[in-house]
């Protein structure tokens, strides 16, 4: 069963819901999965705006480190760093407006996905990190510099610490606050608000807007990949990944490093 579902309802908003127990760390497949469903909405002229959503204790707790570490060699490295290139950049390239449903945890991977979307609504539960320099990666300082101002975002990343939605929300990055329950329907308030505008002029507007921004996030996010593979071929990943995941990966991953 895929970790991704989408749903077009008739007002041409579309669902989309990532669904991936314990944490929804999604797998290599799932984050290809999750590009593909964004890319499908994309192309779909019924499709009016997204709304990215969550099931479960949270939003989206990155990649799944233990299927990277339970993998021999560097296949699953490398296809957790394209399938989450494609998923952010889906997000980011999709032609209507998508709108982040976030409670609970929002990191590492997650923040790619926040980060990217055109507008965030959180639950007064959420929070936001990218923890990946605990993990021995980099990543995702592109989207969650699009979330605080510089030096918060360096802050945040250096200690590995969370930041609640309701200090986002104080910075305007967070549009809307609600209860957890009330979240997705407030998701889908500010749906309806853009899937009752022309949405011939709303996918030009949201061409348009891409077109100015003062950073490329596709490339941005492919220079902070490079040092995560530096990391990998000198052992130091794998060695932290190992601790994380709670495994010893001596003889599963020889030769590996």
């Amino acid at each position: 069963m895929s970790a991704v579902t989408s749903e077009l309802r008739d007002d041409g908003i579309r669902v989309i819901t990532m669904n991936h127990p314990p944490v929804n760390a999604l797998t290599v497949q799932g984050w290809f999965d999750l590009a593909a469903a964004l890319d499908e909405a994309s192309a779909d002229p019924a499709t009016k705006v997204v709304v990215l959503r969550a099931e479960g204790k949270g939003f989206n707790a990155g990649v799944d480190i233990k299927e990277m570490q339970n993998t021999t060699g560097f296949d699953a490295l490398i296809g957790a760093n394209k399938g989450c290139f494609a998923a952010f950049k889906a997000v980011y390239e999709c032609a209507v407006p998508v709108i982040a449903a976030v409670h609970g945890f929002c990191v590492g991977g997650g923040v790619g996905l926040a980060g990217n979307a055109d507008i965030v609504v959180a639950s007064d539960d959420a929070y936001f990190g990218v923890p990946e320099v605990k993990q021995g990666a980099l990543g995702a300082a592109t989207h969650m510099a699009r979330l605080v101002p510089q030096q918060m975002m360096r802050a945040l990343y250096f200690t590995a610490r969370t930041i609640p939605a309701t200090e986002l929300h104080r910075f305007g990055t967070v549009y809307r606050i609600a209860p957890r329950e009330e979240l997705l329907d407030v998701a889908l308030e500010v749906a309806a608000d853009i899937a009752d505008k022309d949405t011939r002029v709303i996918r030009a507007a949201k061409e348009a807007l891409n077109g100015i921004e003062p950073v490329d996030v596709n490339k941005s996010y492919r220079f902070e990949q490079g040092f995560t593979f530096e990391l990998n071929l000198a052992g130091v990943s794998d060695e932290l990944r190992d601790s994380f995941a709670g495994t010893d990966k001596a003889g599963t991953r020889a030769g590996s490093r």
